[in-house]
C-alpha cells in the first residue's frame, strides 16, 4: 500500500513539474512579451517627444514672426518663467490654485462616486436626479460662476464650489455607466453561489466599474482644472488664472504664457496619475487591453 502511494506521489510530482521543453517555451514567451514592451514604450515615448519637438520649432519660428506684444516664443516663455520662479511669484499663486484644485477633486471624488452608484442602483434615485444631472452637465460653467460668486463670496470657498461643479458630473454619469453596464453573468453566477450584497459588491460590481470611474475621473481633472482658472478669472486677485488676465493686461504674453503651460502641465501630471491608479486599482483591465 505504501508503494503504491509513493508511486502515486511521484506520478503527481511529476505531472506538476513542468517539463524542460515547457519551462524554455515560457521562458522565451516571456521574453518576447519583455522586449515588445520596450520596444512600445520606446516608440511612445519617441513619438511624445518628436511631436513636442516639432510644436516647439513651429512655435518658435511663428512666435518670432509675431509682435511681441501679442505673442512670444518658447525660448522667451522659458526666461520669463525662470524670472517667476526666481522671484517667489509663480509659486505664490501657483499653490492657492492647487489648494483649490485638491479640494475640489477630493469633494468631487466623495460625492461622485456613492451618487453614481445609487443613480445605478436605485430606479427611484435615478428618476428623480437624472433631469438635474443633465441640466447641470450640460450647462456651460461660466453662466454659473457669477451666481456662485454672488451666493458665496468671492474667497477659496465659491472657487471650490465651481471646481466641484465643473468636475462632479463627470465622475457620476460614469460611474453610473460603470454599474449599469456589469456583467449579468457574472451577478447571476455570484448570487447562485448565494453571493451577500457586501462580496458581491466587492468581488463583482465594483471590480466591473472600476474602470468607467476611472475614465470618469480623468474627464473631471481637465474639467476641475478649467473650473478651476474660470474661478480665478472672476473671484479673488490670487491664483494663476489672476496671472493669466493680468499680464493678459498689461501686454506681456511671455509672462502669460508661464501660468498656461503650468496648467497643461498639470492636466498631463493628473491624467498620468489617474491612469496609474487604475493600473494599479484595476489591473485586469489593462491586461485585457493588451
Amino acid at each position: 500500500m505504501s508503494v503504491i502511494r509513493a508511486e502515486a506521489e511521484e506520478g503527481r510530482l511529476a505531472a506538476a513539474t513542468p517539463s524542460p521543453s515547457l519551462s524554455r517555451k515560457r521562458e522565451r514567451n516571456l521574453n518576447v512579451a519583455h522586449a515588445q514592451r520596450r520596444r512600445e514604450t520606446a516608440t511612445m515615448w519617441a513619438a511624445r517627444l518628436g511631436s513636442l519637438a516639432g510644436l516647439l520649432v513651429i512655435w518658435e519660428i511663428f512666435g518670432r514672426r509675431v509682435n511681441r506684444a501679442v505673442f512670444a516664443p518658447p525660448s522667451r516663455v522659458v526666461e520669463a518663467g525662470m524670472q517667476m520662479v526666481q522671484s517667489g511669484e509663480l509659486w505664490r499663486y501657483l499653490q492657492g490654485s492647487l489648494l483649490t484644485l485638491i479640494y475640489g477633486l477630493l469633494v468631487s471624488i466623495a460625492i461622485g462616486i456613492p451618487l453614481g452608484i445609487l443613480m445605478a442602483r436605485s430606479k427611484v434615485a435615478g428618476y428623480a436626479l437624472e433631469w438635474y444631472i443633465a441640466a447641470f452637465n450640460s450647462t456651460p460653467m461660466v453662466a454659473l460662476v457669477p451666481l456662485i460668486t454672488l451666493v458665496f463670496g468671492f474667497d477659496i470657498t465659491a472657487k471650490v464650489i465651481v471646481v466641484v461643479v465643473s468636475a462632479l458630473f463627470a465622475i457620476v454619469i460614469n460611474t453610473e455607466q460603470g454599474v449599469r453596464n456589469v456583467d449579468q453573468r457574472l451577478l447571476e453566477v455570484a448570487q447562485s453561489f448565494r453571493s451577500t450584497e457586501r462580496a458581491l459588491w466587492g468581488d463583482v460590481i465594483l471590480p466591473s466599474a472600476l474602470p468607467y470611474i476611472a475614465a470618469g475621473m480623468r474627464l473631471a481633472v481637465g474639467r476641475a482644472l478649467v473650473g478651476m482658472v474660470v474661478a480665478e478669472f472672476f473671484t479673488a486677485v490670487s491664483g494663476v488664472g489672476y496671472l493669466i488676465v493680468r499680464y493678459s493686461n498689461s501686454f506681456e504674453p511671455d509672462h502669460m504664457l508661464v501660468p498656461i503651460v503650468v496648467v497643461m502641465g498639470l492636466g498631463i501630471a493628473l491624467t498620468a496619475i489617474t491612469s496609474n491608479t487604475e493600473r494599479r486599482v484595476a489591473p485586469w483591465n489593462r491586461q485585457r487591453e493588451d
